[in-house]
């Protein structure tokens, strides 16, 4: 079902044009069970009716969120109505992430009741950090009734972060007791207002989205970091998909710009309302990344139907996100009313970053079963003693979460741009953190070279790579005694394997400073070593050597003369490789091998020539060569610039005056 046209309320009032300058900002958000008045109440206090749905006025329930707001001076208050039927819990969800103060109402004809219980518990695990109860209806009791209500509602809050909150009786009809809990409110609200830093990047998930004649898709949502601008070219994670601001409105009023702390209407452009779904996240682009697997700190409600441990089905509900998944204790099981560590993976991916609070419901029969904070967004399964180091650093401060993410980036390491994606901000924010861990050489800032941005590296990767590096060398060396050195290419394979490939310079240079290695040209070398053959080695080199160069254009294969020489074959294709890189043989492709003398004159007998080009049939008559050896000293002749292969014939390079 579409919202009506007056869904954005801008339609129904003045639209002014209000500032962002010197505003403080508080989000309210109602909660409290099915019919205790909390749409009343926030009509009677702002005089904006929350229910906009043609089926909420018919049954008189709220069935979906519902907005409203007033201004006091400097003071933005926003007012998020939330359901309170236990059949839309999940939409009370998508209402609740971004709330400052709660402000939970409860029928004084009626008490606490049990959707009383499961907002109070959700609000506490989202850590609110302020409340105020307002006892609605006591025109319908005796006092009696209403202190009863009182003392019944302190009970609930005696074990929760909201115990000795105030609690007002007020009536929406008379209007007895509302000037005082507008007053109380908006003095809570002035303790508890967003901290707003603008440098951030934008971040709004979206709990609405609809279709307005003659406006096009609006979203609604409240922006929780950061500011978005008419004009700004958003994401939406994790679909992926592009926006453009067309136009702002906050509260009814339109707007250049909207910051964190409010809630925010945009009119975009560029997706389609019917690909937009609740849970999407607009975001600055590059900014936010989405994630399937998360590490976090949980506390199971004391009423959980069960002690938690395995692998179990949940429904995960972050912002206006609700997916699917399974959750797994870390550190043993769970407990009903303990928290702990714990591991979940998701059936679909959401936008997360460390710190964000989330709510864990079971799927079927549906009900709370606690929430926490998410200390990694990204988590890589662990065993053993690396599991309690990892879990370890995420409880720690920021900086610690990050060591171990530098750490788990390996060799390849990782740049800032990553690191601040898993916390929402800004890569600048991170840069005092990063340095304190090269202070205390908990990580290696990596400058890869121009057009790449500064990587960062565990000390324990590049230890590592140095152990790696040895072994590589002395194990090629042992087999290959005589070679002048490994080729740098086949090196950087072995030594970085990977993804830290990428950053081959940067090593190699380290490595060579810290005298592992040397590098000449394309080869590397172990420091001080040299290829030097025995007297027999000698010997059999000559002979070799020999060989080739009296057999011209047409050498034995390396099998005849071993077995004319007697020598062991990897004695003789030590020696062979030997001559390869000292440039008396040349090594063909194919594998063949042959006198560089007589490469070198048949480069001069074509230079000297007075042909321009040559085609392969001619190459073959001119110097008598089967195609098994024309193809391939062609080939290796076009390696050494002798020739240029232009479509089925070689042009012939000569050399410069």
């Amino acid at each position: 079902m579409a919202p009506p046209s007056i869904a954005w309320r801008a339609r129904s009032l003045p639209n002014k044009t209000d500032s962002t300058d010197a505003l403080r900002r508080v989000i309210v958000g109602t909660a409290g069970h099915i019919d205790h008045g909390k749409t009343r109440l926030v009509e009677a206090l702002t005089g904006i009716d929350c229910d906009r749905w043609i089926e909420e006025k018919e049954r008189g329930i709220t069935i979906d969120l519902g907005f409203a707001h007033l201004r006091e001076e400097d003071l933005q208050v926003g007012f998020i109505d939330v359901p309170g039927h236990e059949r839309f819990v999940h939409n009370a969800l998508a209402g609740l992430g971004g709330i400052r103060v709660l402000l939970l109402v409860v029928a004084a004809d009626e008490g606490v009741k049990p959707q009383t219980r499961e907002h109070v518990a959700i609000c506490s695990l989202l850590d609110i950090p302020g409340c105020l109860v307002a006892l609605t209806k006591s025109d319908l009791v005796t006092q009696d009734i209403v202190e009863l209500a009182r003392m019944e509602v302190e009970e609930l809050l005696a074990d929760t972060p909201f115990s000795g909150a105030q609690i007002l009786s007020v009536s929406s009809v008379t209007g007895e007791g509302l000037p005082e809990l507008r007053s109380s409110l908006l003095e809570l609200a002035g303790l508890h207002e967003a901290a707003v830093d603008l440098t951030q990047p934008c971040r709004l998930p979206v709990d609405r989205a609809f279709l307005l004649k003659g406006l096009g898709l609006v979203i609604t949502g409240t922006l929780v970091s950061g500011r978005t601008k008419v004009g700004d070219n958003l994401d939406l994670l994790p679909s992926g998909r592009k926006a453009r601001v067309r136009s702002i409105q906050v509260h009814g009023s339109t707007r250049e710009e909207a910051v964190a702390g409010e809630r925010t209407a945009l009119q975009l452009s560029g997706t389609k309302h019917e690909t937009l779904e609740r849970g999407e996240q607009l975001v600055t682009p590059g900014k936010f990344g989405t994630t399937t697997s998360l590490a976090a700190r949980m506390t199971l409600l004391p009423d959980a139907p069960k002690t938690l441990r395995g692998s179990i089905p949940i429904r995960f509900h972050l912002y206006s996100s609700e997916v699917l998944g399974r959750l797994r204790p870390l550190s043993g099981p769970l407990e009903p009313g303990s928290s702990g560590l714990v591991e979940i993976r998701l059936q679909r991916p959401v936008t997360a970053i460390r710190g964000d609070h989330f709510i864990v419901r079971r799927p079927s029969p549906q009900s709370t079963l606690g929430g926490g904070q998410i200390l990694d967004p990204l988590w890589h399964r662990r065993r053993g003693a690396q599991l309690g180091s990892a879990l370890q650093a995420l409880e720690g401060e920021t900086r610690d979460a990050l060591a171990l993410w530098v750490e788990e980036a390996g060799e390849a390491g990782i740049d800032t741009e990553s690191l601040a994606r898993r916390l929402g901000t800004e890569p600048n924010s991170i840069e005092p953190d990063l340095a304190a861990l090269v202070s205390d050489q908990q990580a290696l800032r990596v400058e890869p070279g121009p057009g790449h941005s500064a990587r960062w590296l565990a000390p324990s990767a590049y230890k590592k790579v140095v152990d790696r590096a040895g072994k590589v060398l002395k194990s090629y060396f042992r087999r290959e005694r005589l070679a002048r050195g490994i080729p740098k290419a086949e090196a950087i394979s072995r030594i970085l394997p990977g993804r830290g490939s990428e950053l081959d310079d940067v090593y190699l240079g380290w490595l060579e400073a810290q005298k592992v290695l040397v590098v000449n040209g394309d080869l590397i070398n172990l420091p001080g070593r040299s290829a030097e053959l025995t007297n027999d080695e000698s010997e059999l080199s000559r002979s070799i050597l020999q060989r080739f160069d009296a057999a011209g254009l047409r050498p034995p294969p390396p099998s005849e003369i071993r077995e004319e020489l007697g020598a062991k074959p990897q004695i003789l294709d030590g020696v062979i490789h030997y001559l390869v890189q000292n440039k008396k043989l040349a090594r063909l492709p194919g594998g063949l091998f042959i006198s560089s003398q007589a490469v070198a004159r048949v480069a001069e007998e074509l230079r000297s020539s007075d042909l321009d080009s040559i085609s392969v049939g001619d190459f073959k008559k001119r110097f008598d060569l089967t195609r098994k050896w024309a193809i391939p000293l062609l080939e290796y002749l076009d390696s050494k610039g002798v020739t240029r292969r232009v479509g089925d014939v070689r042009q012939i390079v000569r050399k410069g005056p």
